[in-house]
């Protein structure tokens, strides 16, 4: 009961504190509802990466059910990484070399974001956000290649992916400035990263499933998945 009344209370002062408007340095004030949406979205997509972990450790044998979600929760860490050190400043900064790709100096390792917000959203709760994309795309490839690749090789692919694919893309597509983004009608509207999470993830996967082939004894040899629950 003691334990029940702590959360009520926690609860209740959580509310009261997003109840009252933060400001900026540049003034502009933090809408509390979009915020709270923004770090609830978040929690949801991380809890994907376990949820899709569970799911492709379903659908091998038995002997690659460990490795292959670790596909998964290898990708939070190392693309974790790569977002917050260079992928934000690549996928959010302003177009170089024709805007095939962003970059800003002060978004590197999300120093100049510390303070600033952007439509009554902190720019580090959208970084968040946006990061987790980042690291479940990834992960959706690992799928097409399950017993078929060798974990080292599969972080330098991740790591050399989200660089040379990813960032790119996403900002084309979601950066204010990306060519696609301002094609207008005839660009790409992406709310829910349909181009850049699941189209590049799909031929990405198909891409590496044609040049890998079959597991070795397929068709012949029977290999029924795992039940890992």
């Amino acid at each position: 009961m003691k334990k029940m009344k702590r959360i009520i209370l926690t609860t209740g002062l959580l509310s009261l504190v997003s109840a009252v408007p933060a400001l900026a340095a540049d003034g502009a004030a933090i809408d509390s509802g979009s915020t709270a949406w923004m770090l609830t979205s978040t929690a949801l997509v991380l809890l994907m990466i376990p949820g899709l972990a569970m799911f492709y450790g379903g659908l091998v044998r038995t002997k690659n059910v460990i490795g292959t979600m670790m596909h998964s929760f290898a990708s939070m860490g190392v693309v974790a990484v790569l977002w917050i050190v260079i992928g934000y400043a690549m996928s959010f900064g302003k177009g170089v070399l024709g805007g095939w790709f962003g970059w800003n100096s002060d978004f590197f390792m999300l120093q100049g974001i510390d303070s600033s917000i952007t439509n009554g959203v902190p720019d580090l709760v959208f970084a968040m956000f946006q990061g987790k994309f980042a690291i479940i795309t990834p992960a959706l490839i690992a799928g097409a290649f399950a017993e078929r690749v060798k974990f080292k090789g599969y972080l330098v692919f991740i790591s050399l992916w989200s660089i040379i694919v990813y960032y790119p893309l996403c900002h084309w597509v979601w950066a204010s400035d990306g060519f696609l983004f301002n094609m207008g009608a005839k660009g790409a509207i992406d709310f829910a990263g349909g181009t850049v999470v699941h189209i590049a993830s799909g031929i990405s996967g198909l891409v590496i499933a044609l040049f890998l082939g079959a597991r070795r004894g397929f068709p012949k040899a029977v290999m029924h998945p795992s039940n890992i629950v």
